[in-house]
């Protein structure tokens, strides 16, 4: 006697199945949470992912983008570099690094109460040789990158430095010729607004430039780099227009108060 035949699965039946199969094969392959085995987990709802607090700019100083993207993803000289982000010359957006994790671009330095400058920052890279001007596709794409992060992120439209800011004679990027007051114009970082003035008697120019986030310890590389920043040229000698422009971002701040000795007597 012939035994009769089983009946075919129907469509749906296989599709839900495969589906299931699918589901549990990809739940073994999350990897799980990281939880310390000598403590119990009772989790929380109450955090939230860490953010980057800053934004710094870079050239590459490099002959394409193809040669920076080689050296981003592999070593230079002094090691493995990356960064989250590099812009061509003709405008096009790499991005190499997620947003929530560290890339390494910035290196040893501060800015402000900052210390692991990797930790806390976007790091934007241009496609530049370190001698040639920025050209205006690469700033408008830069721009529209800086509006992306600064909104989707957080991130103060303020805090948007060069990575000579954060590191005063060991780096000298992104450079005299970058446009910072550009930038300015289209609402990022930090830059003179309105008339410049004379400061009053006792300001302290230096102490300005350390609660504007400068790290102090080389200031004859620390005056580069502020005239690279705010006035395109170099030089690493103090002048009254260099005071003025301090006096007139310490006002932003509002920190000049602290920045002035009162006079004795």
């Amino acid at each position: 006697m012939s035994r009769p035949h089983a009946p075919h699965p129907r469509p749906w039946r296989v599709a839900r199945l495969l589906l299931i199969g699918a589901t549990f094969a990809l739940a073994a392959c999350a990897p799980a949470p990281v939880r310390n085995p000598i403590a119990q987990w009772v989790p929380s709802p109450n955090f939230d992912a860490r953010r980057p607090v800053l934004i710094v700019i870079h050239f590459t100083n490099e002959h394409s983008a193809e040669q920076a993207l080689h050296t981003l993803r592999t070593a230079n000289s002094g090691g493995p570099v990356s960064s989250h982000y590099l812009i061509g010359n003709d405008g096009h957006i790499y991005q190499l690094v997620a947003d929530g994790e560290r890339a390494w671009h910035a290196g040893a330095g501060r800015w402000g109460t900052i210390t692991d400058v990797n930790s806390a920052s976007i790091g934007i890279e241009l496609d530049n040789d370190g001698d040639s001007p920025f050209t205006q596709v690469q700033i408008d794409n830069l721009l529209r990158l800086l509006a992306d992060l600064c909104d989707r992120l957080r991130i103060p439209r303020t805090q948007i430095i060069g990575h000579e800011d954060l590191a005063p004679g060991r780096k000298d990027d992104p450079g005299p010729r970058f446009p910072w007051q550009q930038l300015a114009q289209a609402g990022f970082g930090l830059w003179p607004r309105g008339s410049l003035v004379d400061p009053p008697p006792g300001f302290d120019p230096w102490a300005a430039l350390g609660l504007i986030g400068y790290p102090l310890d080389n200031r004859d590389a620390v005056v580069r780099s502020f005239h690279h920043h705010f006035r395109g040229m170099d030089g690493d000698a103090l002048d009254q227009q260099d005071l003025r422009i301090l006096f007139n971002l310490a006002q932003q701040l509002g920190v000049d108060g602290h920045v002035t000795t009162a006079p004795a007597g």
